[in-house]
């Protein structure tokens, strides 16, 4: 079977898709009809995947009860990375398949490179993060899908768990708590989301989606990597699919690249934020909260496995997707 164009233009033949890993482009830009693409993919598979079931430095004054109690048309969008885990989600992830012989050791210094740049930078480096998406992508290539997800069950409880920030873990509780859906929204495979998620007890994950054929995976990605504005389109999608109200939901992030995402909901929070971020936040008068110190990091449990999630969802998104392109 021959393999498809990584760019998935309409009129294509359709192909099964799942989700592995891919990162970010190498420079900021507006929304392309890739970064739509991989937006609408995202949303996609995070709804097949989905499970049914103030500090200084904020804003004066007094402000109305938030998240609102039975407001259905809410929402919360969470970033992953140094969001409401300490660190880069595929930095741990790569350690485990390391573990596992996936790939050499100079292959896990480079791993081990990134990861120390961006805890000491506190922010996305484009370059870094290209890097990772293309080591990433050439160690699962022809994988099974099925593989990578009982894995990466594992190579949570080895390495993620433990780096939940308990701050942010609460505050999506209390979303929950609410009774409104919580979302991971990440550049990182929609797996390793999709796994994560479930751990936390939220409904489920935007993540990028890669490609594969036949339950393995082929190397390509549907669309480009869940970064940026792809993962404002990914939102937008979702929003639309679920009926939310984007001025009534929040959305939770570390990095300034998520400005576009942040930028679409009425409750913008920074968290953990880098300079720009920051800088930005103050400007346009968001939330800020910082659990990098541990002095707000409320102390609570975290749910245990919720079992290993069905990663057919990312290949019927790339499949429904394309159908409705054509």
């Amino acid at each position: 079977m021959a393999h498809p164009s990584p760019d998935h233009r309409p009129g294509r033949s359709p192909l099964s898709r799942s989700v592995p890993t891919g990162w970010l482009p190498r420079r900021r830009r507006a929304a392309t009809a890739r970064s739509v693409l991989a937006g609408e993919a995202a949303a996609e598979a995070a709804r097949k995947t989905s499970q049914e079931a103030p500090p200084a430095e904020e804003r004066a004054g007094e402000e109305p009860e938030f998240p609102v109690i039975g407001d259905v048309a809410a929402a919360a969008f969470f970033d992953l990375d140094n969001t409401v885990m300490q660190g880069a989600a595929l930095f741990h992830f790569g350690r485990g398949l390391y573990k596992r012989h996936f790939f050499h050791k100079r292959d896990l210094l480079r791993f081990a490179w990134q990861q120390i740049y961006f805890r000491l930078a506190g922010s996305e480096n484009p370059e870094h993060m290209q890097d990772v998406r293309n080591s990433a992508l050439s160690i699962v290539q022809g994988h099974r899908v099925s593989e990578l997800m009982t894995i990466g069950e594992e190579i949570y409880d080895e390495y993620m768990a433990e780096r939940v920030w308990p701050g942010t873990r609460a505050l999506a509780q209390a979303h929950l708590d609410a009774g409104q859906k919580v979302w991971l929204v990440t550049a990182a495979p929609v797996e390793t989301a999709t796994i994560i998620a479930r751990r936390l007890g939220l409904t489920g994950a935007l993540g990028t989606v890669a490609e594969s054929v036949g339950g393995v995976y082929t190397g390509r990605l549907v669309g480009e990597p869940l970064h940026g504005p792809a993962k404002a389109e990914a939102v937008r999608a979702l929003a639309a699919a679920e009926g939310l109200d984007l001025s009534r939901c929040a959305a939770y992030s570390d990095s300034a690249n998520d400005i576009p995402m942040l930028s679409l909901v009425g409750h913008p929070h920074a968290i953990n934020p880098d300079s720009r971020l920051r800088k930005h936040a103050r400007e346009q008068g968001w939330r800020l909260r910082d659990y990098r110190t541990g002095r707000k990091a409320a102390r609570i449990g975290i749910p245990a496995a919720a079992g290993v999630g069905a990663l057919a969802g990312g290949a019927a998104a790339a499949v429904a997707v394309q159908r409705r392109r054509r």
